[in-house]
């Protein structure tokens, strides 16, 4: 066993500096989560006078007491819905998780109807459909709460539409390959939104508030002149006793939702795997507080990261002594083997070649690979060029895309340039990605943007014979580090989805160890896969 030994002072001025701005952030965080909450909780006086719950109320009575909850894409549509900070309201609409039901892991999407009626958003939509991909890919039934005014025909977009299409799709998907999908129809359900409802193996309405119609009756008389009463048109009870859309009657929430539980302790899946033997790290999780810095042109060293994840912190170096900016290290997370692969500086020559060999070993063995991205990139320059820094940094991206094992992404801080791509970034497919609260993804830093800029500008005016307006060029300067900085920014790309969610640094052990778990069950989980989805008669 190799124990690491930190020469971290996790007391030191320094430290504290880091835990400081780490711990503001963390607050920015939770001011921003409970803000989502606390407008969809103004609606409580109406939800209380129709006899039903809150959107995140039905959540926690549809999960086991005690266990864990794992919250997906809270800051989906953050500052997308409008651009001024102190309003935009972020979640997209729509609440997701993976938490256990009757004894079996779930992915749970919730409507969040105390938001404009459950309305559809744009970035609620994408997050459906991440949490749909994920559903799909870790073989994890589909609890879906629906109550949804549908699309906003104020702000209708035709792309929405179009696209809307493939959270259908998905539906048809998870049923056809054997994956469960349960709906809780809790209110309205209208146009493509009766689809949900539709291509869901079992439904569950509520008497008097569930409601499912392709035109309900403004459209309808609109279109063909025809008059009708929702109910007759789509209510519960007809669903249930006429059309056949609905399996179970419910009285009301409470009831709808403990029907739901029996639906799913009913299914006869697999329980989750139970807990391995394991020690856990030798140091504080509170540590990880205070390792990554604001400024991440400051150095870290990722193993300190590593120790304080690892199964008693025993971290086995692979080629430490080449390539070595780049870390590759095999350790344990809560008895489950992984591969570490990290950044202490850019990733050059020969840390391309050496991530590249540990991919390899670590599909060869069977092991998960959980990345922490810290890093400035691809290094650049005559050497490397020289070197072949394009085609060996290109087999690193080779081996990422063609891993045969669950690959994990946790940023902790700098993701830059390709760098973010070799380490297993967005658009990697990574089966996870979450964010450390100072964790910054761009292209470039905005000070070498703008320094770029200038450069250019400058050349430009030299081959003119003109002098550079320095004061220009200032504020171009100013402006592209701010717009750099603001879309760099950890908030930012996961209000685009750019992640599956921020999350305390403290709490990074405990996430990848339910995502490891998850991995491992779906890798043994034996699907019954259809050619079709469940059909209704």
């Amino acid at each position: 066993m190799t124990v690491f030994r930190s020469s971290w002072n996790a007391q030191g001025a320094q430290a504290q500096a880091r835990r400081e701005a780490m711990l503001a952030r963390l607050n920015a965080l939770r001011s921003l989560e409970q803000r989502a909450a606390d407008v969809s909780a103004k609606s409580k006086p109406v939800f209380d006078k129709r006899g039903q719950l809150l959107p995140r109320e039905r959540v926690a009575l549809l999960l086991d007491p005690g266990t864990p909850y794992l919250p997906l894409c809270p800051l989906a549509g953050w500052l997308q819905d409008m651009p001024d900070a102190d309003k935009s309201v972020p979640g997209g609409g729509v609440i997701a998780g993976i938490g256990i039901v009757s004894g079996v892991r779930c992915m749970i999407v919730a409507s969040d109807s105390g938001i404009d009626a459950g309305a559809v958003q744009a970035m609620g939509l994408d997050k459906i459909l991440r949490v749909q991909e994920i559903a799909l890919q870790n073989k994890l039934p589909f609890l879906h709460l629906v109550e949804s005014a549908g699309a906003n025909l104020m702000r209708y977009r035709v792309e929405g539409f179009v696209h809307g299409g493939e959270l259908f799709r998905n539906l048809a998907r998870l049923s056809a390959a054997g994956v469960p999908v349960v709906t809780v129809q809790h209110g309205s359900g209208t146009a493509g939104g009766a689809y949900m409802p539709g291509l869901s193996d079992v439904v569950i309405m509520v008497r008097g508030r569930s409601r499912a119609f392709l035109a309900g009756p403004p459209l309808l008389k609109a279109a063909t002149g025809e008059i009708a009463t929702e109910e007759e048109l789509g209510g519960a009870e007809m669903h249930a006793t006429v059309s056949g859309l609905g399996e179970q009657l419910a009285e009301d929430d409470r009831h709808a939702l403990g029907l739901a539980r029996e639906v799913v302790a009913h299914l006869g899946w697999p329980q989750p795997s139970p807990p391995r033997a394991f020690a856990p790290p030798r140091f504080d999780a509170q540590e990880l507080l205070s390792l990554m810095p604001a400024d991440l042109r400051q150095p870290v060293d990722m193993r300190e990261v590593m120790a304080r994840l690892a199964d008693d912190s025993d971290l086995l170096e692979f080629k430490p002594l080449y390539g070595a900016q780049t870390l590759c290290v095999q350790a344990r997370i809560e008895g489950h083997e992984i591969g570490f692969i990290s950044n202490n500086g850019p990733i050059d020559v020969a840390g391309a070649n050496k991530a590249t060999h540990f991919i390899q070993r670590c599909c060869q063995l069977g092991h998960a690979i959980v990345y922490l991205q810290n890093t400035t990139g691809y290094i650049v320059g005559r050497d490397s060029e020289q070197g072949g820094m394009i085609k060996h940094g290109s087999k690193m991206i080779q081996a990422v895309t063609s891993a045969t094992v669950p690959q994990i992404t946790i940023q902790c801080g700098a993701s830059f340039g390709a760098g973010n791509y070799g380490m297993c970034g967005r658009g990697y497919a990574p089966r996870f990605l979450f964010s450390w609260p100072l964790a910054k993804t761009a292209v470039m830093g905005g000070e070498q943007a703008a320094q770029t800029m200038r450069i250019v500008a400058e050349a430009a005016a030299a081959r003119k014979g003109a002098a550079p307006d320095a004061a220009a060029l200032d504020a171009q300067s100013a402006r592209i580090v701010e717009m750099f900085e603001r879309q760099a920014d950890a908030f930012y790309t996961s209000g685009l989805l750019l992640d599956d969610g921020v999350i305390d640094p403290r709490d990074t052990r405990a996430v990848l160890g339910q995502c490891l778990a998850m991995c491992r069950e779906a890798d043994a989980r034996r699907l019954l896969a259809m050619q079709f989805g469940v059909a209704r008669p």
